[in-house]
Parts: structure tokens; C-alpha cells; sequence
């Protein structure tokens, strides 16, 4: 399931590979057994490759790593979130057609550079952060 621009992360390297990345993130929580997330996994491999200077794209296995999960309050499989140092900048559930991976890319890198967003060596993966904002919608 690995692709050469998805990164799989996990409890141990998320400092690393999301907050400490120079790059926006975005995030895919999903698990091996989910229909709709084998659906979305080609769109995202096709969104990664074509977007790779502008943003990192990473899969968390929730069943794996529950205690990720539970800290973004994931309910629903796959949810996709951006994320800028230790900011969640949105959120969507389900298996979303390419043109709203798009738009929720250019709208996090609007308001990520808007408000000056950067990685901070220092972030710690938040004990309890805002549900994430809803991203567009098609």
C-alpha cells in the first residue's frame, strides 16, 4: 500500500514526519478493512504525486494507532486532515473526489501562510486539539 510520495506514520515518528515538517500536511487516518478508504488511496496517490512540492501526504492507520486517532477525535474512516507545525487547519470525512482534495490544499496553504504557520521543533502532538474546521465541500 506504500507509495513513494505517502509517507506511513505512526506514533513514534508523527513528531518527525507532521509536525516537524517544513511542508503543510495532510494527513489520511484509515485502516486496511475500509471500503471507502481502498476507494480514495488511488485519488490520494494520483493528489501526492502531483502536489508534492506543496504538501507532504501522510496515512495513519488508526487500528494501529488509536491514541492518534483519538487525539484528532477521528469518528469516521478516512478522515483527511491539513495540518501546519502543530495547527489542525481542516478536516473532511469520507472518500472525496480529487477537485476537494484540491480545494482543501489551496485553502490550508492560504490561511497557513496568512497566519504565519511554521513548524516548531518544540510542538508536541496535541493532548486534546479542536476538532479540526470542516474543509470545502464539493
Amino acid at each position: 500500500m506504500a507509495s513513494p510520495n505517502i509517507t506511513e506514520v505512526n506514533e513514534a515518528n508523527f513528531e518527525a514526519e507532521v509536525l516537524n515538517s517544513d511542508k503543510l500536511v495532510l494527513i489520511d487516518f484509515y485502516a486496511d478493512w475500509c471500503g471507502p478508504c481502498k476507494a480514495l488511496a488511488p485519488t490520494l496517490e494520483k493528489f501526492a504525486e502531483d502536489n508534492k512540492d506543496k504538501v507532504k501526504v501522510v496515512k495513519i492507520n488508526v487500528d494501529d494507532n488509536p491514541n492518534l486517532a483519538g487525539a484528532f477525535g477521528v469518528q469516521s474512516i478516512p478522515t483527511l486532515v491539513t495540518m501546519k507545525g502543530n495547527q489542525a487547519i481542516f478536516g473532511v470525512m469520507g472518500n472525496q473526489p480529487r477537485k476537494v482534495l484540491d480545494q482543501l490544499l489551496e485553502q490550508s496553504l492560504q490561511i497557513a501562510n496568512a497566519n504565519n504557520i511554521t513548524p516548531d521543533a518544540k510542538n508536541t502532538p496535541p493532548a486534546n486539539p479542536p476538532a479540526a474546521p470542516k474543509g470545502p465541500t464539493p
